[in-house]
């Protein structure tokens, strides 16, 4: 039986209601009871999936759409002040409710695990989600991605364990109280947000701070950052530690990763006992990931060999190394990469799956502030791939900086002897990459904005080429 739901979220309307995060609270509360509405700038398939749980959804933002007996309005950081629901809802004195406290208000009662990080949340988040499903557990999980079909990046479950993706760009990781927490890395990212590692390391404190008190703290022993910030944060009163990694001082130790194919055996020493299992996701960040949710659900009391069989039931995040396809033998995957070092992974971890065949990329940068500070580093870690075609920033929430532009990026990889060129016409992609790719090839479409949308119209020429 679902909980019953706050008077103030009975009716709540949800600007920008087809994002990632907002769908999963959404869908939530329409499966709690909730008459659930909200808008998007454009029709979605997860909106369908919205509609088909009872949710109201408009496209477009106009003040006509908030109803008269909302009870609450639910935003998102990317909301700008000048959106016409959001004024109306301010003019007619409707509550305005930021979406991390819609979520800490739905983990109420669980014993919840959040999951946080600079890269990794929303597979490690997934794998959690996937492997205590598979046990029986019956847990209840929002991630900032889809499992399988639009609309699987939440739901509500009967067990008791809440598993949520803890998201630190704007500090709203600071609402929850969990449990559990897992920090998979600590780096210098959202610079809008975030002046200094400094800066960085204090929210992370004030989010390990929030753990309930006897919880644990389940952090990255091979990450500088994350073992910075251990060392900030032990003695502290009330919060057992747990690192994981390859390091020979972590407390739950990989002593193994044989990668096969597409997949990887993972072996760890937990308790001093070796356990191995398999991530059936390429790559070593990967396989770290899946370390972190072994750990994470054994500090709740699941038992380590059952965790560890089920997370093998774990194939994949829509975005995160997501295989589209294939023609003309090529195949295309999509990336959701964005950050430097989350580029690097993906393509050393295709790398080691592409055989005699080339890496081809078609990257587009995400954000002018992440851009301007991160450039170099962007452009050094495509070089990594045989061929990249760079698109337009992508814009999200920002207005463009001065002088910041994606041939920032196209200098850094030229820099260090890679293949890089410009492409301003994103339409323009499949022909392009149909020209380029071979058989045997493997083609990347990677970046945090509309690049997924390539994937199947490069598909689609390819199969041209093919007949």
């Amino acid at each position: 039986m679902a909980p019953a739901v706050p008077t103030a979220m009975a009716r709540p309307h949800f600007i920008g209601i087809g994002g990632a995060g907002m769908s999963g609270i959404a869908k939530i509360l329409a499966t709690r009871g909730a008459r659930v509405a909200g808008s998007d700038a454009r029709d979605s398939e997860t909106a369908a999936a919205l509609r088909a749980l009872g949710a109201t959804v408009h496209i477009g933002h106009a003040a006509a759409h908030l109803a008269e007996d909302a009870t609450c309005v639910v935003v998102s950081s990317a909301i700008r002040d000048d959106n016409p629901e959001l004024a109306a809802a301010r003019e007619r004195g409707v509550p305005v409710v930021h979406r991390s406290d819609a979520l800490a208000g739905l983990m109420t009662d669980s014993r919840a695990i959040a999951v946080a990080g600079t890269h990794g949340k929303t597979t490690t988040t997934s794998m959690l989600a996937v492997s205590l499903t598979t046990l029986g557990l019956d847990p209840s999980y929002a991630i900032g991605g889809d499992l399988d079909v639009p609309g699987s990046n939440a739901r509500h479950g009967g067990g008791e364990i809440f598993v949520a993706e803890a998201d630190e760009s704007d500090r709203s990781f600071h609402k929850y109280a969990p449990e559990v927490a897992i920090v998979l890395n600590v780096e210098l990212d959202h610079h809008a947000n975030y002046a200094s590692m400094g800066e960085i390391y204090e929210s992370f404190e004030t989010f390990a701070d929030r753990i309930v008190p006897g919880g644990t703290l389940v952090i990255a022993a091979d990450h500088a950052g994350a073992r910075e910030l251990t060392a900030r944060l032990r003695g502290r009163d009330g919060l057992r530690i747990v690192t994981y990694g390859e390091a020979a001082d972590a407390d739950v130790r990989i002593v193994g990763i044989a990668p096969h194919g597409l997949t990887s055996e993972v072996t760890v020493l937990l308790d001093n006992e070796e356990l191995t299992f398999t991530v059936s996701v390429p790559g070593r960040h990967y396989a770290h990931n899946a370390v972190a949710a072994l750990t994470a659900g054994t500090a709740l009391g699941v038992p380590a060999a059952e965790l560890a069989a089920a997370l093998g039931s774990y194939t994949g995040v829509k975005r995160r190394l997501q295989l589209k396809g294939s023609a003309a033998g090529v195949q295309v995957i999509d990336s959701y990469a964005h950050h430097p070092t989350e580029i690097a992974a993906d393509l050393e971890a295709i790398r080691g799956s592409a055989g005699d065949g080339r890496v081809l990329v078609v990257f587009q940068p995400h954000l002018f502030s992440r851009t301007q500070q991160l450039a170099t580093e962007m452009g050094v870690a495509l070089a990594l791939a045989d061929a990249s075609v760079v698109l337009d920033i992508y814009p999200a929430r920002e207005d463009p900086i001065p002088g910041v532009t994606s041939a920032l990026i196209i200098e850094a990889a030229a820099a260090k002897g890679a293949d890089t060129d410009a492409e301003h016409d994103k339409e323009a992609v499949p022909d392009r990459i149909a020209g380029m790719a071979k058989p045997g090839d493997l083609v990347l479409t990677m970046g945090a904005g509309d690049v997924t949308e390539l994937g199947p119209k490069i598909l689609a020429r390819l199969a041209t080429v093919e007949s």
